[in-house]
């Protein structure tokens, strides 16, 4: 690098904060799925994972004097906060904590399922996504010489190219639905509203307003009131993975609401403009010089490159939309080989994601009669899938349906209540 690298850019290259010794790692808030791949990618941690609804008692007799009693431990929170009594500790006996989130490219499928990301956001400040303090990523990008560092701003302009060529987003999806298909012709200015999950922490921390997307489609529609006004809920709403907290209904009047199936790339290839709280899809349409309004504040806002209605007298910078790419894709995150757990890169990462779709990734056709294993002697087990799929859809989601049948046995396996998962050992006892 450049001789500009201060101490909160060095997360990305070390391993455990206490040279070769195995850190015991305290991880709060870490859905038991998530279990696996941690593990996995930090072979230098030793986890011990909270359990969810800790009772006080049990924190203060068992956690507290475990955590005390071991001077190489730390906190991973999977979240925007650590809760109170263990900051408090924290604070009193030093202990480091990293605020853990999935990295700006996470995964194969078009939404996140129980599927190990490709990339991890690990912050020593704050998530982030939270705009009332500063996080590393923050300071990567108010601070860093980007200009200074051509090798960065090469490889910067290199990986825009190679992301927008290839259509790679956060979330992939091997859908080839085309914009016009979806949207229509075009005949006028089209504006992209992108919804997202109303409760989400992105929006809970990340705006100071109480907005809804009904709120952000309205605007739209008042500030652009010559122009296609596109509404596109989130993926997870619109498959009942999370609920939805106000009604499309209310604004259809105003906008076309588009809940089919469309990858990122494509759903931004038309549009003239994009409307967002803070949703990420605010900076790929950046890149692809999309003029973008943010509601709230992102992380990419208040650099000079977006039409802000949150200030944020802590940035103010300008910066170039490569420095901003080469800040947050490049620098802050950290990318896996989700099979073998390695580190890897930003350019292998998308390598491994294109190579992944264009071996149809995304599809599955279920679980395959064999002569042995979990469906061999035992094998009429996968004809338990057209059976037991109909009730998943009842008491569970879409995405539930589409994980269960591409593996029945590894569903069951990782879900956080133990009377299903006792109901997965009766089913498919095996494997």
């Amino acid at each position: 690098m450049n001789g500009h690298r201060t101490e909160a850019f060095t997360q990305t290259d070390d391993t455990g904060l206490h040279g070769n010794a195995r850190v015991t790692t305290f991880a709060v808030h870490v859905t038991p799925w998530k279990h696996a791949f941690l593990k996995l990618y930090f072979p230098d941690r030793h986890f011990h994972f909270f359990p969810k609804n800790l009772s006080e008692r049990d924190f203060e007799q068992t956690w507290k004097p475990r955590i005390l009693a071991d001077k190489t431990s730390e906190f991973f929170v999977w979240g925007p906060e650590l809760p109170h009594p263990l900051a408090a500790i924290a604070v009193r006996q030093d202990i480091p904590v990293w605020f853990v989130e999935d990295g700006f490219i996470r995964s194969i499928r078009p939404s996140a399922s129980r599927t190990a990301p490709f990339s991890l956001a690990l912050d020593r400040r704050a998530p982030y996504f939270d705009c009332r303090q500063a996080s590393e990523l923050e300071l990567i990008l108010k601070t860093y010489d980007f200009e200074a560092d051509a090798l960065l701003m090469a490889r910067a302009r290199a990986g825009i190219r190679l992301l927008l060529d290839q259509g790679i987003s956060k979330y992939n999806d091997g859908c080839r639905r085309n914009a016009e298909q979806v949207y229509g012709p075009k005949s006028r200015k089209r504006v992209l509203v992108v919804g997202q999950v109303e409760d989400d922490a992105s929006i809970r921390y990340g705006c100071l307003a109480r907005l809804s997307n009904n709120d952000l489609v309205r605007l739209a529609a008042q500030e652009q009131p010559d122009a296609q006004i596109l509404y596109k809920p989130h993926p997870d709403v619109v498959s009942r993975v999370r609920p939805a907290q106000s009604d499309p209904g209310e604004v259809a009047h105003l906008c076309q609401i588009v809940t089919e199936r469309l990858p990122l790339a494509e759903a931004l290839r038309t549009v003239d403009h994009v409307y967002t709280i803070t949703s990420l899809a605010g900076f790929e349409a950046l890149l692809r010089g999309i003029k973008v309004t943010a509601i709230g504040c992102p992380f990419y806002s208040g650099w000079g490159l977006t039409d802000d209605r949150q200030p944020n007298p802590r940035r103010g910078r300008a910066l170039s939309v490569e420095a901003l790419f080469a800040g947050a894709y490049l620098i802050y995150p950290r990318y896996f080989d989700p099979e073998t757990g390695r580190q890897t890169s930003y350019e292998t990462t998308v390598a491994a994601i294109m190579a992944e779709l264009a071996e149809g990734g995304t599809s599955s056709s279920g679980p395959r009669w064999r002569l042995w294993g979990p469906y061999g002697i035992f094998g009429w087990r996968h004809l338990l899938t057209a059976i037991v799929a109909p009730v998943i859809q009842r008491v569970g989601n879409d995405r539930d349906v589409e994980d269960f049948k591409a593996d029945p046995i590894r569903f069951f396996r990782t879900l956080s209540d133990r009377r299903l998962r006792m109901v997965g050992r009766i089913l498919y006892p095996f494997g």
